[in-house]
């Protein structure tokens, strides 16, 4: 089988990887000729989604099976979902679930519609708070703020839009992630694993299997189960979380391919995201999920040697 891949970041790295790992050929879409994926795929076409002729874009992308969006930028996926209909092969991509969980703002009202557990928003919380754009993955241009001082002098710059920023109480405590898969109401949740941060609040490793308490993976998977069923999920998104004082609260949901734990729970368990993937898209049935067991011990970090100076350091 032959999947085309849209983009050669991390994301790109994590579908490469996997996709290879089921057997399949790969052809890797990205602008730049050096992005990492480039260095594990079949096929490298260096092609720019957004500038590049769509006719040339179609036409690789009909030679594939499966596609895969591997990235984060708007404007491609809008692309990509514009030529949905003039493309074979079925694109990996829950436009409508994407849509929510890329709004961190979208994403809060979810969360409170279903009642699950998350950060306080300001005002309604004390100092430290974590101020972040709303449309922004990850770390991108998070802050810590300590006072109201600090808060008033950053939300009175000129450039500070308050409807493109979220404020929130800051949480501390160790990060959790889980991964859902499914469609149609009929979801499953993969193993939970471990997030360890740098200084710039960034993934810089995951462990596997997590060290979790079982009563609270199971409560873990409660919550991701429901905020999956409150998306009408196609596909896959994952859920992170911090467990503060005892108690589990949602930072974030992503209904994408994420990067690194993929392949941290397939070393660890043997189950390949992209296999059930591929039933929803390609069979078009409900995924059949294996069984789990506690699985393997894995590590997956990030490590820069630079000037004799070795850092694991986050993406």
């Amino acid at each position: 089988m032959k999947v085309v891949v849209v983009g050669g970041g991390l994301q790109g790295i994590e579908a490469t990887y996997l996709a290879q790992q089921c057997g399949w050929q790969v052809i890797l879409l990205d602008k730049n000729p050096l992005a990492p994926a480039t260095g594990l795929c079949d096929i490298y076409y260096q092609l720019d989604v957004t500038v590049d002729a769509a006719d040339e874009l179609i036409n690789i992308l009909n030679k594939a099976d499966f596609i895969i969006p591997a990235l984060e930028n708007n404007e491609a996926l809008t692309i990509l979902k514009n030529i949905k209909e003039k493309i074979v092969a079925p694109i990996a991509f829950d436009v409508q679930a994407y849509g929510i969980s890329s709004s961190k703002i979208k994403s809060n009202r979810l969360f409170e519609s279903l009642n699950i557990p998350m950060p306080k928003l300001w005002p309604n919380c004390n100092f430290p708070v974590i101020v972040k754009p709303t449309n922004a993955s990850g770390s991108q241009g998070v802050s810590k703020v300590l006072s109201e001082a600090h808060l008033y002098n950053l939300t009175g710059q000129k450039n500070f839009n308050a409807g493109n920023w979220v404020i929130q109480e800051y949480v501390a405590g160790p990060s959790f992630s889980i991964e859902v898969v499914g469609v149609n109401h009929h979801y499953g949740v993969i193993q939970v694993t471990d997030l360890q941060m740098d200084s710039s609040y960034d993934c810089k490793r995951v462990l596997a299997p997590s060290a979790l308490a079982l009563g609270l993976q199971s409560t873990f998977q409660d919550i991701a189960l429901q905020i999956a069923k409150g998306l009408n999920l196609t596909g896959i998104m994952d859920v992170e979380v911090i467990l503060h004082e005892g108690e589990l609260k949602v930072l974030e949901i992503d209904a994408r391919l994420p990067s690194q734990t993929p392949t941290a729970v397939l070393k660890s368990t043997g189950i390949n995201i992209l296999e059930l993937l591929a039933q929803i898209y390609i069979e078009k049935k409900k995924p059949s999920f294996p069984m789990q067991t506690s699985g393997k011990s894995v590590i997956y970090e990030h490590i820069k040697i630079q000037n004799d100076t070795l850092e694991v350091t986050g993406e």
